[in-house]
C-alpha cells in the first residue's frame, strides 16, 4: 500500500532541490548578464584603454628650446641642426673595443673621444644616448652607411645643439645649458603628469636645461613641454606603426634687451683684462651690456666638454668661470661720493655752499689717525661741487665723520648698496653694506668711527658688484627714480619707485649733475683724458679701489711690482647729458686708474648705444 505521507514528503524534498536549482541557475544567468553589461557596455572604456595599452607603446618627444634675441631682432642663441653618430651605452659590453672598431671608419678626434669614454658609464646607467661625432660630412655618412651593420649600437641621425653665436659675448649673459640629473628629470616629466618613459631626443646631449645666465633664469620658459608617439606594437614590442602623435611644444622665443652691437664693443675694449661692464637702459631699466672678462666658449659647455679641457678652465687663474658683472665684489670707492653728497644735503649737515680746507688729510679726533686723500697738499677750499670734480677724501671723510652711521647705512641702502637690484638675474651676489651688528656678529669687533670715516670714500669692509654699481648710476641719473633692473624690456612704471628723501629738490639734482659732468669736462676733474673721446656730454664719477693700504706713493710703487696688489679702476657714468638715456659701470681689476683706464671703456659704450 502507498504510504501518501511517505510520498508527500518527497515531493515537498524535490520541489524544494528543484528551487534551489532554479535559484542558482538564475542566478548564474544574472552574473553573465551583469558581467557581459560590464565588459561591454559599463567597463568598456577601461578595458579598451587597458587593451589598447597592451598593443601600444608610448615614447615621449622632445622639445625644441626657444630661440634668444638681442633688442633688435638678432639671434643670440639658437638651436643647430646636424647629422650626429649616436651610439647607445647600454647596449655595448666593450667601449674600448667598439670605439677602436669604428675609428676605422670614421675619424674621431680625442677631445670628443675623451668625453664619450668620461660619460660612457652615466649615460649607461641612465640608458641614454652618447654623440659619439657631430656634424658629420656626407663623406662619412656615406661610409657608415655601407657598414652600419657592422654596428647595431650605433646609428645617424639629425640632432640639435644649442649654438651661441656669440659663445665668448655672452657666456655669462646667456649662460649655457647641460644635462640633468635623474630627478632633475623626473621634477620637469611631473610637472606635465609625464613618467620618466623612451624618449625620442632632438638634442645632441638628450635632456638639456638652463645652467646658468637667462638659461637657467627663464629655463621654463624656454623649454617647452614634451609631445608623444604613440605606436602599435606586436608580442614582442615590435613597433608596428604610429597611431597617434601629440605634437611637443616648443620653448617660447626670448627677447632680451642685450645689445650685441655695444657687447662686442664691450668685449674688445676690455681685451681679456678681468673685470665687468654692465649698461642699463634708464628709461626701463633694461640691461643692454653685461659682460664679464675673461670668459669662456658656452657652446664647447653646453655641447660636451671634455674632463681635462673643463679642469684648465676651472683651474685658469683668470678664473673664465666667475662672474664678476654680478658676483664680483669691489669697494665702490670714490664712485660712492654723490651718493655721500647726497646723504649730507638730505640731513642738512652740509649745503652746496658750504665749504672746508683740504690739506690732503683727515685727523680722527677720537685717536688722531690720519686718513690720507690721493693728493699730497690737498685741494684747499672745497664745497660739494669742488669735491665732487677733484675727489676730494678729505671733505667726504669730514662729512662721513659727522654722519649717524645707522642712517648712512639705510640711506645708501636706497641706491641698491646690499640689496638684491635684478629680477632675473642669475645667482646675484648682493655685495656688503656693513653695520655695527654685522661687525660684532662676523669680526667680533665693534663699531669704530674710523669704519665710517671709510665708508665715506667707499673703501673699508664696503663693497659692491659692477651690476649693483649700474643699478646706483642709473637712480642717480633719473634722478631719485628706483627701476629694478632686467634683462627683459619692459614697461617698469609700476615697479618704479621714488628715493626716500626728505631735502633734496630738484635744482639739487640737477647741481650733482653739473658736477659729475665737470668730473670730465671741467680742467681740473679726475677724469678729464675722456673729454676727447666722446661728443656729448657724460656724467660720471671715476674711483681707485685700494687693495693694499699704503701712507706715501713710494711704498705703493714697491707694493705694485706685484700686479695682483695693484689698486682696481672703476667708474660709473651716464648720458648724454643733459636727459641721459644709458648708465654704465667698468670695473678692471688691478686696473690702478678709474679715469684714465676704465674711463675709456665707459665712453666707449655709451658711444655705441647713443649713436644707435
Amino acid at each position: 500500500m502507498i504510504d501518501l505521507e511517505e510520498r508527500f514528503i518527497e515531493k515537498k524534498s524535490f520541489f524544494s532541490r528543484l528551487v534551489i536549482v532554479y535559484l542558482f541557475f538564475g542566478f548564474l544567468f544574472i552574473f553573465f548578464l551583469y558581467t557581459t553589461y560590464s565588459l561591454q557596455v559599463y567597463e568598456y572604456d577601461d578595458y579598451e584603454v587597458a587593451a589598447l595599452k597592451n598593443k601600444t607603446k608610448e615614447v615621449l618627444v622632445q622639445p625644441v628650446r626657444g630661440i634668444i634675441y638681442d633688442r633688435s631682432g638678432n639671434i643670440i642663441v639658437n638651436n643647430v641642426p646636424s647629422y650626429d653618430l649616436i651610439i647607445k651605452p647600454s647596449k655595448i659590453k666593450n667601449p674600448d673595443n667598439f670605439i677602436f672598431e669604428i675609428s676605422k671608419i670614421i675619424d674621431i678626434d680625442k677631445d670628443n673621444l675623451d668625453y664619450v669614454l668620461e660619460n660612457f658609464s652615466l649615460k649607461a646607467n641612465y640608458n641614454r644616448e652618447l654623440i659619439l661625432k657631430r656634424n658629420l660630412s656626407q663623406e662619412e655618412i656615406a661610409k657608415f652607411e655601407v657598414r652600419g651593420y657592422k654596428f647595431p649600437s650605433a646609428f645617424i641621425d639629425v640632432r640639435y645643439s644649442r649654438y651661441n653665436n656669440y659663445p665668448k659675448l655672452f657666456s655669462h649673459a646667456t649662460g649655457y645649458v647641460g644635462g640633468v640629473s635623474n630627478d632633475e628629470l623626473v621634477d620637469i616629466l611631473d610637472s606635465q603628469s609625464l613618467s620618466q618613459i623612451e624618449t625620442i631626443f632632438k638634442y645632441s646631449n638628450g635632456y638639456q636645461i638652463g645652467k646658468t645666465g637667462i638659461e637657467k633664469s627663464y629655463d621654463k620658459k624656454l623649454r617647452g613641454k614634451f609631445g608623444k608617439k604613440i605606436y602599435e606594437v606586436d608580442a614582442r614590442g615590435k613597433l608596428l606603426k604610429e597611431v597617434d602623435f601629440i605634437p611637443p611644444l616648443d620653448g617660447d622665443n626670448l627677447y632680451t634687451s642685450l645689445d650685441i652691437n655695444t657687447q662686442q664693443i664691450a668685449y674688445d675694449q676690455m681685451n681679456n683684462r678681468r673685470g665687468a661692464v654692465v649698461a642699463v637702459d634708464l628709461d626701463s631699466g633694461a640691461i643692454v651690456t653685461y659682460l664679464s672678462t675673461p670668459s669662456f666658449s658656452a657652446n664647447e659647455i653646453s655641447n660636451g666638454i671634455s674632463k681635462k679641457s673643463f679642469d684648465a678652465l676651472l683651474n685658469d687663474n683668470n678664473k673664465p668661470f666667475f662672474d664678476r658683472a654680478s658676483q664680483g665684489r669691489y669697494s665702490p670707492a670714490s664712485t660712492i661720493k654723490p651718493a655721500i653728497g647726497l646723504f649730507g644735503l638730505d640731513t642738512k649737515l652740509i649745503d652746496w655752499d658750504f665749504s672746508i680746507t683740504d690739506p690732503g688729510y683727515f685727523v680722527l679726533p677720537e685717536d688722531q689717525r690720519i686718513y690720507r686723500g690721493w693728493k699730497e697738499g690737498g685741494h684747499g677750499k672745497v664745497n660739494l661741487n669742488k669735491a665732487m670734480v677733484v675727489s676730494s677724501n678729505t671733505f667726504f671723510f669730514s662729512l662721513a665723520y659727522k654722519s649717524d652711521v645707522n642712517q648712512l647705512i639705510n640711506f645708501l641702502s636706497n641706491f641698491g648698496f646690499g640689496e638684491k637690484v635684478c629680477s632675473d638675474c642669475f645667482n646675484p651676489d648682493q655685495g656688503l653694506l656693513p653695520n655695527p651688528e654685522w661687525k660684532m656678529n662676523n669680526l667680533n669687533f665693534g663699531w669704530f668711527k674710523g669704519d665710517t670715516v671709510n665708508m665715506g670714500v667707499g673703501q673699508g669692509y664696503l663693497s659692491a658688484t659692477p651690476l649693483q654699481l649700474a643699478y646706483y648710476a642709473s637712480v642717480l641719473a633719473n634722478m631719485g627714480k628706483q627701476k629694478k633692473l632686467t634683462f627683459i624690456k619692459k614697461d617698469n612704471s609700476n615697479n618704479e619707485m621714488d628715493l626716500p628723501v626728505n631735502n633734496i629738490s630738484n635744482l639739487d639734482w640737477k647741481r650733482l649733475h653739473a658736477s659729475m659732468i665737470g668730473v670730465i669736462e671741467s680742467p681740473i676733474g679726475t677724469a678729464k683724458r675722456l673729454q676727447e673721446l666722446k661728443n656729448f656730454k657724460v656724467a660720471a664719477k671715476s674711483g681707485t679701489v685700494e687693495l693694499v693700504s699704503t701712507q706715501t706713493k713710494e711704498d705703493y710703487e714697491i707694493i705694485r711690482q706685484n700686479e695682483g696688489n695693484r689698486d682696481h679702476a672703476i667708474i660709473i657714468a651716464f648720458g648724454p647729458m643733459p636727459n641721459p638715456k644709458y648708465a654704465v659701470s667698468v670695473v678692471i681689476e688691478n686696473g690702478e686708474s678709474g679715469g684714465s683706464v676704465a674711463g675709456p671703456v665707459a665712453i666707449a659704450v655709451l658711444n655705441s648705444l647713443v649713436q644707435e
